[in-house]
């Protein structure tokens, strides 16, 4: 990497309620799935980094949880990490659906005050109708005149050159703060448990997908292969079965999906054991909270 005097390099975060397409968007920007996504809310639990490095900047993208009101200790882990992504942000990214009112002004009251600027994204404008798209952004400049809108479709990746651009004019001059080979602050033990739990979102309903917690607990590497066992914790004997499902068949859905992920995201093979755990209430414990990483 060369180091010039004019490079660049800074914490650009992106915000907002649930399901907006914030993950979306990370992985568009970075141009590789690293964050997980799914239709259902609440499927990012982790504040997790995507680090962009070129010759003459680096960008630390940072996903975060929707911002929701807390119900138990779980989700307040997750606003925490909302909070601090308010706090130590050079950008911010504040993300909002092109079907979205103005639900949550107390989240964009904060993203003001912060000490960065603010690029409010109206999203998923590929779906727009008409004069949906427009109409919309004139909704928003109404209601706070002096936010900077630009329309985007993260899915389609509709204006995500023309928001990377809008970026680096905003970014500040400072050395890197990642060597230029890293693409995210995770572990791959933490990139394989996100893929397992992605597809436990992607193919159960009800609470289980919200119920469940995977962890990692070996990754070999050979090579030609890498050995993976995960352990997928729910909190009820119940929602055990439904997990690993008649003759199993369920399990070995997810397990088959996530293995043809990880073949792609590290390019190589991979041998997947799962195994699955009744953790009670892990949610609601902060001790079992503290040993799941939150």
């Amino acid at each position: 990497m060369t180091k010039t005097k004019d490079f660049k390099a800074g914490f650009v975060n992106i915000i907002g309620r649930p399901n907006v397409g914030k993950s979306t968007l990370l992985n568009a920007l970075m141009g590789e799935k690293l964050a997980i996504t799914s239709s259902k809310a609440q499927t990012t639990r982790h504040r997790m980094f995507g680090i962009l490095t070129e010759e003459n900047y680096q960008i630390v993208f940072s996903d975060t949880p929707g911002a929701i009101d807390p119900a138990y200790k779980l989700q307040e882990k997750m606003m925490g990490y909302v909070q601090t992504a308010l706090d130590d942000a050079d950008i911010i990214l504040f993300m909002v659906a092109l079907e979205d009112k103005n639900e949550y002004p107390e989240l964009i009251e904060m993203a003001q005050k912060a000490q960065a600027p603010v690029i409010f994204l109206l999203n998923k404008t590929d779906t727009s109708k008409g004069s949906q798209a427009f109409d919309k952004s004139n909704y928003w400049k109404e209601l706070y005149p002096d936010l900077e809108i630009m329309n985007i479709s993260a899915l389609e990746k509709q204006g995500t050159d023309e928001l990377l651009n809008r970026i680096l004019e905003l970014l500040p001059n400072h050395p890197a703060y990642f060597p230029e080979d890293e693409l995210t602050d995770k572990s791959e033990r933490f990139i394989c448990a996100e893929i397992i739990r992605e597809k436990i979102f992607l193919n159960y309903q009800q609470e289980i997908p919200y119920s469940s917690e995977v962890v990692v607990t070996s990754f070999k590497e050979e090579d030609k292969i890498i050995r993976i066992e995960a352990e997928i914790f729910v909190e009820r004997n119940s929602q055990k079965g439904i997990i690993i499902g008649k003759k199993a068949e369920s399990i070995k859905k997810v397990g088959t999906e996530a293995r043809k992920d990880m073949e792609a995201f590290f390019g190589k093979k991979i041998h997947l054991q799962t195994f699955v755990k009744v953790e009670k209430d892990w949610r609601k414990d902060e001790r079992k909270l503290s040993k799941f990483g939150y």
